[in-house]
């Protein structure tokens, strides 16, 4: 069984556009709703991976969409997306269990993909016994805020 990695995507770009992607999000929702499975947009090639699962959007919030991915991102996925309808996106992605957590930006055809190494991951430890993250002489209830602050850091020596 696949791990399961969280996914938050902003697509950018022309109300035009990205109100194209909101009807292409919304129809693979609902595909997915009658056919309980993964999704593609129909140009393309299912042979990639990078299937959209539990695509969810917050009703009142436009070009903003978060789903599950099997394993890792589907980061070039959601580039093919945005080549297709001429937008940017920032993709925020997490699946702890493998120690996958970054952020993905696509702007004028570039793309960069920063993620945590094992090597930023180590700077951090659990403690079973208090069920607490110890980071730099600090106590935490969860990692999150630890990851966050680590990717922050990355991102900023870029």
């Amino acid at each position: 069984m696949a791990n399961w990695c969280s996914n938050t995507v902003v697509f950018e770009g022309s109300p035009e556009a990205i109100e194209q992607v909101q009807q292409l999000f919304k129809s693979m929702a609902e595909k997915q709703q009658e056919e309980n499975c993964g999704q593609l947009p129909d140009f393309i090639s299912d042979s990639d991976g990078g299937w959209f699962f539990d695509i969810y959007q917050d009703d009142d919030v436009t070009g903003i969409f978060q789903y599950e991915t099997k394993w890792s991102p589907n980061i070039e996925t959601v580039k093919a997306i945005a080549e297709h309808y001429n937008v940017g996106f920032v993709q925020d992605y997490e699946e702890s269990g493998n120690g996958i957590y970054g952020k993905a930006t696509y702007s004028d055809g570039i793309l960069d993909d920063t993620a945590l190494t094992d090597e930023d991951l180590e700077q951090y430890h659990y403690d079973e016994e208090t069920d607490t993250y110890h980071f730099e002489g600090e106590e935490y209830e969860s990692d999150s805020e630890i990851l966050e602050m680590l990717l922050t850091r990355k991102l900023a020596i870029l």
